[in-house]
């Protein structure tokens, strides 16, 4: 490869790290052609980019590249594929779906929510961490709960005030 694309490469990557949120590094050597073409189109399903990299090249990257992504550069080892997303959480649970029938890809490191996560053992920490929409979904539907108690209170209030106005209505008969 000639310095020339490399720093091609490079550049396109910088451009990726810098354009996506959250990101993957993977483990993803020793599968077939049909296999991989299966996590591309579950990829491309989910809008997650995959990405293979040479680790030389991905680590001039992630130096060039806006923030402090130092402590991945031990997971650059072997070979390395990265998925870009811009939900934290979608690429661990697209792995562990594929991982149900294949035994790749196998997390090395991960960047999600601003926080780094080294190893294949934080995958379910990654998948358990909330995107910034699920969290505004909570902290609405946790404003909209006194709201409906009070609605609901008033309203069977008013049922037992008409219940009882008709007992009383009875009783007098």
């Amino acid at each position: 490869m000639t310095l020339e694309n490399k720093n091609k490469v490079i550049n396109n990557l910088v451009d990726e790290i810098n354009s996506y949120q959250h990101f993957y590094i993977t483990d993803i050597s020793d599968m077939n052609a049909e296999i991989t073409a299966k996590l591309r189109k579950k990829c491309y399903e989910k809008n997650i980019k995959l990405v293979v990299a040479k680790n030389s090249l991905l680590k001039i990257a992630l130096e060039k590249a806006d923030g402090n992504y130092q402590p991945l550069f031990e997971v650059l080892k072997g070979s390395s594929s990265v998925m870009f997303s811009n939900v934290g959480n979608i690429p661990g649970k697209l792995i562990r779906e594929f991982r149900k029938e294949y035994s790749k890809p196998v997390l090395k490191g991960a960047y999600v929510e601003e926080s780094v996560f080294i190893g294949d053992a934080q995958l379910e920490s990654v998948i358990n961490i909330k995107s910034k929409e699920e969290l505004i979904g909570e902290v609405i539907s946790l404003l909209q709960s006194p709201v409906r108690n009070v609605i609901s209170a008033l309203q069977s209030g008013g049922n037992k005030l008409a219940g009882c106005l008709k007992t009383l209505s009875e009783n007098k008969q």
